[in-house]
């Protein structure tokens, strides 16, 4: 008799367990339609997405509607870190820039920037995103720098209307690195060749079979050169500075602290993020407004693709340990020296 309960208790508990997964899964499906459909208004030249759901980090000093936007850029600037939302890390980030563009509540936006830099388009494309919510939304932009704002960090932040740095803020390294490998000594000494065929002279330039020619290093030293002048261009141009001057002096590559900074004119204001905050109010003229974020919602199409990965085993090398993301040969980085080692 027991054990005819016992196997009524049990079919019970399993019915109860497998409506109960239906329930939530119908619940995560809706949310996760719904969030689709609020995204309609992201439709562009980024295609339809979710919009990002809003946490209030300082309530509003009245009853305003007014908002001050957060956005963050930390850590190294690539399209190869996958986002939470769009594709890439890069991808999120231009979605809460047009986010906050066209939301007419958010009247300013603070950019809090901890980054060494990274890749050069990626980094030129965040440029232009933020740049985006200055010229065309004419929306104040004020940038915030942590420990470090360098390189392609710092050409983010030439986008902003008002740029505060802290004294101890890691910042500058105007410049732009490219490196390779050449292991043709190595190849000679445990008996290997590479045997290479290619339809022109400059298919293999950068090769670490052989040793580069002259014309090749002209040839990668110009598109360097190119790059770099961008750079300079681009902070000259936001920080009404003479380019000559900035090529004399403190665009030769060189991470400068937020007080050297100061004096050098690349940034406004020594300051902490709440001074930010403050500075966003005043250039917007809302001096109540609530100081909100940008975060993720569950995406059930998120989920089942990371369900749907297969565990691998992976024996990996950082170099160097301390980027979190190799530099690969044959790519343009906006980096610190001390960062490509």
């Amino acid at each position: 008799m027991s054990e005819k309960r016992f196997g009524c208790f049990g079919i019970f508990l399993a019915v109860v367990l497998c409506g109960s997964l239906l329930l939530n899964l119908v619940f995560i499906a809706t949310r996760s339609a719904t969030a689709a459909l609020s995204g309609a208004s992201l439709a562009g030249h980024l295609g339809d997405g979710p919009k990002f759901d809003e946490s209030v980090l300082l309530p509003a000093k009245s009853r305003s509607d007014d908002k001050i936007a957060l956005l963050s850029l930390r850590g190294v600037i690539t399209g190869a870190e996958s986002g939470v939302v769009g594709q890439t890390m890069v991808d999120d980030l231009r979605l809460q820039c047009k986010q906050a563009a066209e939301d007419p509540k958010v009247k300013a936006v603070v950019v809090e920037i901890d980054s060494p830099g990274g890749e050069v388009t990626a980094s030129d494309i965040l440029y232009n995103a933020v740049k985006n919510i200055r010229d065309v939304a004419h929306k104040p932009v004020v940038i915030s720098m942590g420990s470090m704002a360098a390189s392609g960090g710092y050409y983010v932040a030439c986008a902003g209307s008002w740029v505060i740095a802290n004294e101890t803020t890691f910042t500058g390294s105007i410049g732009v690195i490219m490196q390779t490998l050449n292991y043709q000594q190595l190849f000679g000494k445990v008996g290997l060749e590479s045997v290479t065929f290619k339809s022109g002279k400059f298919k293999d330039m950068l090769s670490g079979s052989r040793a580069m020619s002259e014309e090749e290093r002209d040839y990668v030293q110009k598109m360097v050169m190119d790059t770099y002048g961008k750079f300079v261009g681009i902070v000259a141009r936001e920080r009404q500075l003479p380019e000559a001057d900035l090529r004399a002096g403190v665009a030769d590559g060189r991470v400068v602290s937020g007080k050297d900074a100061l004096e050098a004119k690349l940034v406004n204001q020594l300051g902490l993020i709440e001074d930010a905050y403050a500075k966003a109010r005043e250039l917007a003229e809302a001096p109540d407004a609530a100081v909100i974020r940008y975060e993720s919602g569950f995406n059930l199409g998120k989920l089942f693709h990371l369900l749907g990965q297969s565990e691998k085993a992976q024996v990996s090398v950082q170099w160097p340990p301390q980027l979190g993301a190799r530099l690969e040969p044959g790519r343009f980085y906006y980096l610190p020296s001390f960062y490509a080692q």
